[in-house]
């Protein structure tokens, strides 16, 4: 087993293991935790969890759902479970080692209401791939690529069962049409900047199987102040960890 480092976020709150030189979350992976919202008792799963570090966000935000994680890389998927153990979650988060484009062999249709991904933002052939195996899958798609992620989350989710995603801002036109062509609505979106003077970074899309037309733009995330330091919103991101009541079954 490759060499483990163990860090912490939100304040303290929670404790991640990631491979010390392999594939570890980026801020990406916290943005879009935070992004997700949910109903109590929601049925929950994140493809591609990695470590797990959106399912332990999730599961601390949202404490009355019960989430499932798969993980193609199987050292990943080890970690992942691991973190939910460490954090007290196991009871709540479920962690499976499989291959999304194998869906069907894995779930009943319309198991879940809600299908989480951060999925490789690279395309094969764009830029120069990883040498290391597990950092070259997280980023390129060699083992998925978001049509997909998309078709596994078309066959998962319930009627209007609900997506969230964060993909690269210069793609979204690429995201929306994949979305359209699987059947899910793009219903809320939200742009990322590093900061005032920078181009979008990042887009988080919050969409309804089957939803019609209408979607709601928030206002944008800007990553920096003028200072190059946090923004007092992205600062709360980072520590803030609000606990959701119950507002029915999802």
């Amino acid at each position: 087993m490759e060499e483990e480092t163990l860090d912490t976020i939100l304040d303290g709150r929670l404790r991640v293991l990631q491979p010390k030189r392999g594939y570890r979350f980026s801020l990406d992976s916290i943005l879009l935790a935070h992004f997700v919202s949910l109903k109590s008792r929601a049925r929950v799963i994140d493809i591609g969890c990695g470590s797990g570090i959106i399912l332990l966000i999730v599961a601390k935000r949202f404490l009355q759902v019960n989430l499932t994680g798969l993980e193609i890389q199987k050292n990943l998927a080890v970690l992942a479970e691991k973190n939910t153990r460490i954090n007290n979650l196991d009871d709540r988060v479920k962690i499976l080692s499989g291959d999304a484009r194998n869906i069907r062999n894995m779930f009943p249709a319309r198991y879940f209401g809600t299908v989480i991904f951060n999925p490789p933002y690279r395309k094969l052939k764009s830029g120069r791939i990883n040498p290391h195996p597990e950092k070259a899958i997280a980023r390129h798609e060699i083992k998925g690529s978001l049509k997909d992620f998309l078709t596994a989350a078309k066959y998962l989710l319930k009627p209007a069962g609900i997506v969230f995603t964060i993909y690269p801002a210069k793609r979204l036109i690429e995201l929306v049409c994949a979305f359209r062509d699987s059947g899910i609505e793009p219903k809320r979106m939200r742009l990322v900047f590093s900061d005032n003077f920078s181009e979008a970074e990042f887009v988080l899309v919050e969409g309804t199987a089957g939803g019609r037309e209408e979607l709601k733009i928030e206002s944008p995330l800007f990553i920096y102040d003028k200072n190059k330091k946090y923004t007092k919103e992205t600062e709360n991101i980072f520590t803030e960890l609000s606990c959701f009541p119950s507002d029915g079954d999802g």
